[in-house]
């Protein structure tokens, strides 16, 4: 098994596969509803919101079951790898951890809190320093550099 990623690359990765999918669907979105105002509660920025949640599902559902890398993952070369031996998420394990990422984001209030313990939760696991959305689906995010 290559040696666990840096948490450092694991965050740059995650910011540029969420610009790669968040402008072009905030875009899309401004043209669909004719524009928005993400303070106003009109219930725009939820259906905004939840377009995003279900793009990015999508994308880092089909980008790990296919290799195990998102384009921010590949771009950090770093990948996602089974924990039991080192292999590509395909199938169920790499939907389950796209979806424990992204979806919810869409419950109101406690998505978000979900979220971001999720999130945090591999700067004190230990040995793996694996996320919820890691423990989940069995998986570790690995260096991609052989």
């Amino acid at each position: 098994m290559p040696p666990l990623a840096h948490l450092g690359r694991r965050l740059v990765a995650r910011i540029i596969d969420g610009l790669l999918i968040g402008i072009p669907v905030a875009l899309i979105m401004a043209v669909v509803l004719g524009g928005y105002d993400p303070v106003d509660d009109t219930g725009a920025s939820t259906v905004v919101t939840v377009v995003g949640a279900l793009a990015y599902f999508f994308y880092e559902g089909l980008m790990l079951t296919r290799s195990g890398q998102t384009v921010g993952k590949q771009v950090m070369k770093i990948r996602v790898a089974m924990l039991h031996d080192g292999s590509v998420p395909a199938g169920q394990p790499g939907w389950m951890r796209a979806a424990v990422y992204s979806l919810p984001e869409v419950v109101p209030c406690c998505g978000f809190v979900f979220w971001l313990v999720n999130v945090l939760w591999c700067t004190w696991d230990r040995p793996y320093r694996q996320c919820v959305h890691d423990k989940v689906a069995a998986t570790v995010v690995v260096s991609a550099v052989r």
